[in-house]
């Protein structure tokens, strides 16, 4: 009985991917790109402005547990949109085979926004992160559940000496302690989703929060769906609240965006957005 999970499949075939994405794109034709030469935006910093929202509206087509969640919802209007509503920033999901998504994604939203925006990906090589460099993402995540400590570290400082922040996404205390470099890291975010079931609890965000330490801004990740979640979690100290699936499942997601910041605007008098 094979015990492979979905991350495995995921990060065998991105291997390859990455592979065949060096040889017919050579990072010497990356570098040519105009944002190589752009300053990114910083994502921590707009995540600590009391003026927005704290919310990074995400870009996702399709999740292999669940098949396509929206399709044909249009990258331009919907990146727009989120921004318009109120969110601080932006994740585009670039992974094609697993997510539905495309690096033109990211590309059009960048093209579009003036904002932070994450590359959502699993990186594995620095080759990726020149990449989401030269498509103007600001952001990359590295994900501990398929990385080593060594390799967060080092594709960290990589990251970083682009000019990148990286935000690493752990799920439990154990990936938390291995991965956390203060050299290489920017961000944390708490993805409640449990790898193994893929059951969701927020609680899994208030029992990590403590032990993040505070010269990190805290992101929370997955199974957020509505103004009291974020009210909850913000009451533990997260600034970050990424939302995609809440979004995504309606037929037009910046609208969905554009009515939960008005019910947290609402629930939330003391806060201006």
């Amino acid at each position: 009985m094979s015990t492979e999970t979905i991350l495995d499949k995921i990060i065998t075939h991105k291997r390859r991917e990455v592979a065949e994405r060096r040889e017919l794109v050579p990072t010497k034709l990356l570098e040519r790109s105009l944002y190589m030469e752009a300053q990114p935006l910083s994502l921590r910093r707009y995540l600590l402005r009391d003026d927005l929202s704290g919310i990074i509206a995400e870009f996702k087509r399709k999740s292999p547990s669940k098949g396509f969640i929206n399709q044909y919802a249009p990258v331009e209007r919907t990146t727009l949109g989120y921004m318009q509503a109120g969110a601080s920033a932006l994740s585009v999901l670039t992974d094609t085979e697993f997510f539905g998504g495309k690096t033109e994604d990211l590309t059009i939203a960048r093209r579009y926004n003036f904002c932070p925006i994450l590359r959502k990906d699993f990186v594995i090589d620095e080759y990726q992160i020149i990449e989401a460099k030269s498509m103007g993402a600001d952001v990359v995540l590295l994900i501990a559940a398929v990385l080593s400590a060594e390799e967060v570290a080092r594709l960290g400082k990589f990251a970083r000496s682009l000019g990148l922040e990286v935000l690493l996404e752990v799920h439990n205390a154990e990936e938390l302690a291995r991965t956390l470099h203060p050299e290489a890291v920017s961000l944390v975010g708490v993805n409640n989703r449990n790898l193994h079931d893929f059951s969701v609890s927020l609680e899994t965000s208030v029992a990590l929060a403590e032990q993040i330490p505070a010269e990190f801004v805290k992101v929370t990740e997955s199974g957020l769906t509505s103004a009291a979640d974020i009210t909850y979690l913000r009451g533990v100290g997260y600034r970050g609240f990424l939302m995609g699936e809440a979004f995504m499942r309606h037929s037009r997601p910046e609208k969905a965006c554009a009515a939960l910041v008005q019910e947290l605007r609402a629930t939330e008098p003391a806060v201006v957005l």
